[in-house]
């Protein structure tokens, strides 16, 4: 009994002070993710632009009559501009901060978006995805950078994964509001216009959050670093001595390695960088990307008998990367990333095997990947192109059983965007940033490469009406 009450007494003080310890530690947390939430809006907009591609493309190739040249360039000007960021958004990083690098790419995502739906022509559609483009990529990098430098240690990896699960929340939101304006007048300009709330939203908030610890330190405002840090960690200055020395130290180790060294024979970085690069090269030679960016007109062309039952079929894609994505999170720490991405790797190959199999012995016919179907077939009265593009049915929405088998291979996606946190863990962190910069280069690079070849080489081996 009085070692009951001497345990009771001897808590009752500390209980109270650790609740209000505790309070201060959650409104500094909330701090935190209040910051992890506004950046990971890069990630909602970028997935978002992705998944929107398929669907626009089938209203705008009817509306200007576009060649398969012009929608792959239409495609592929977003990647453009993603690759123009990525050789040449380092130094804006380095010198404006990453806050201030996701305030410009929030502002280059809205006036990009403006330019594409102001004029509907080719020429400001190319031009505002590029603008776009290099916003999302821009805000992609400076997101990740961000949330890594703002977050406690023990919730680094927690919270650097929100952006990936806004990502593919994006994706599924852009093929679900890509069908949701299918049959709609210049619903294409309202799908693309629907990303400027959440950048808007992203600059507002940014007004109010603080730049991240490390790049103060970077710029010599080391007492100001320490300011930063006591806000988010809710202790006083003192207590966040040790992580403002790593940050030092870091920042130390980095400036003592040279760009050049990244192909150098130095602690083997040449063979480092050259498996990052194939890795990378690897995951877009699947075909993976293009079916994410052309899901739309590849359903049209198997057998769906109008664009909007196509666009709708392409949600699915997005449904299943999200579904994927949450177990990947949440099991990636425990099972560890080589293992998960070479199961990965084993889960690709079976899934394009099976994919191939299926489409050989269902002998579905498939029909021009560049032209409207609706169009080309015959000549249609009003009413029939209001009931083709209006009236869905489950006849008409699966008319084909090759849904399925899409849906088998866009389970791989998750697995291969694991090849990015491989990519953290084979660099030195002395040059880590600038050699996943390269690698990111060269993704940009392939990616934009098959896509504007994507089209004219898969149309070179059907014509109209051969079954497979």
């Amino acid at each position: 009994m009085g070692v009951h009450y001497q345990h009771a007494k001897k808590e009752v003080v500390p209980l109270c002070c650790l609740s209000c310890k505790k309070l201060v530690l959650l409104v500094v947390s909330w701090l935190v993710l209040l910051a992890a939430a506004t950046a990971s809006l890069s990630g909602l907009m970028l997935g978002y632009e992705m998944g929107l591609t398929s669907g626009v493309v089938l209203q705008l190739r009817k509306i200007l009559s576009l060649s398969c040249r012009e929608q792959e360039l239409l495609v592929s000007s977003q990647l453009l501009g993603a690759l123009l960021v990525c050789l040449a958004g380092g130094p804006i990083l380095d010198r404006y901060g990453r806050r201030c690098s996701l305030l410009l790419s929030a502002a280059l995502v809205v006036g990009g978006t403006v330019v594409l739906i102001a004029v509907t022509s080719l020429v400001a559609l190319t031009l505002g995805r590029v603008i776009v483009g290099m916003g999302t990529s821009l805000s992609g990098t400076a997101a990740c950078l961000y949330i890594a430098e703002i977050s406690p240690r023990e919730r680094r990896g927690l919270l650097v994964t929100l952006y990936e699960l806004m990502l593919v929340v994006g994706v599924m939101l852009g093929f679900s509001c890509s069908y949701a304006f299918a049959t709609t007048p210049h619903g294409w300009a309202y799908t693309f216009g629907l990303v400027i709330p959440p950048a808007l939203l992203q600059m507002g908030a940014l007004l109010f959050l603080p730049p991240s610890p490390r790049f103060l330190v970077s710029q010599g405002k080391v007492e100001q670093a320490r300011v930063v840090l006591a806000r988010m960690r809710g202790g006083g200055k003192e207590n966040v001595a040790g992580e403002l020395r790593d940050i030092q130290v870091g920042l130390k180790e980095e400036s003592e390695h040279s760009f050049w060294e990244l192909f150098s024979a130095k602690a083997n970085l040449r063979l480092r960088l050259l498996t990052g690069m194939s890795l990378v090269f690897l995951q877009q030679a699947t075909g993976q990307p293009n079916i994410l960016s052309y899901a739309s007109p590849l359903l049209r062309s198997v057998g769906f008998n109008s664009d909007a039952a196509a666009t709708l079929a392409s949600t699915g894609f997005g449904v299943v990367k999200v579904v994927g994505t949450i177990p990947a999170v949440l099991l990636v720490d425990r099972v560890g990333t080589k293992t998960f991405l070479c199961v990965g790797a084993v889960g690709m190959g079976i899934s394009l095997a099976a994919l191939g199999t299926l489409t050989l012995q269902s002998r579905t016919h498939l029909t021009s990947l560049c032209k409207s179907q609706t169009l080309e077939n015959h000549t249609y009265s009003p009413w029939e192109l209001n009931t083709t593009s209006t009236e869905l049915d489950s006849s008409e929405i699966f008319s084909t059983q090759l849904p399925s088998h899409w849906s088998a291979e866009e389970a791989q996606k998750t697995d291969s965007e694991m090849v990015y946190v491989v990519l953290s863990e084979i660099f030195p962190m002395g040059v880590r940033g600038r050699a996943v910069s390269v690698v990111s280069a060269v993704n940009w690079a392939t990616n934009l490469l098959i896509s504007m070849t994507f089209l004219t080489i898969t149309g070179s081996y059907v014509s109209d009406g051969e079954a497979l």
